[in-house]
């Protein structure tokens, strides 16, 4: 089993850490016609996924831990639906392959976190530690 001492070396925050900058990289496009709400909330969705990812690392009892992953994966799912609410405009037609870019990333933090979810909730050890390595076969694709 693969172990990690920090939070930004496992794989599934490193993926929603490039989901996060893919966001940003959109929103900082000029003249995106969304409002200044879809904008903020799509941003603190996408920063959400690996803020949640960061804090279950944090040592604590597994329960909280699921609980934290399970944040992360709803997140991930907000940003799917926020995409996929848009993703149809004419006026966003220039952005249709950096959205479906998103879109993918947050389906790939979604499986991820159910992967690593499901290997804690059903691992051989339902122990801390096993919960809290951030598995390789887990959190990576």
């Amino acid at each position: 089993m693969i172990k990690y001492q920090r939070f930004d070396e496992l794989p599934a925050w490193q993926e929603a850490a490039r989901l996060y900058q893919r966001v940003l990289d959109v929103l900082e496009e000029a003249n995106v016609p969304v409002s200044a709400s879809y904008r903020g909330q799509l941003e603190r969705a996408a920063l959400a996924v690996s803020n949640h990812i960061a804090e279950s690392r944090d040592r604590m009892p597994t329960g909280d831990i699921i609980s934290h992953l399970v944040d992360a994966r709803a997140a991930a799912a907000e940003v799917q639906s926020m995409i996929g609410v848009i993703i149809q405009r004419p006026k966003l037609a220039r952005l249709s392959e950096p959205l479906q870019q998103i879109r993918t990333l947050a389906e790939s933090c979604a499986r991820q976190l159910s992967a690593w979810i499901g290997s804690i909730e059903n691992g051989p050890s339902r122990s801390k530690s096993a919960s809290t390595d951030g598995q390789r076969g887990a959190t990576a694709e």
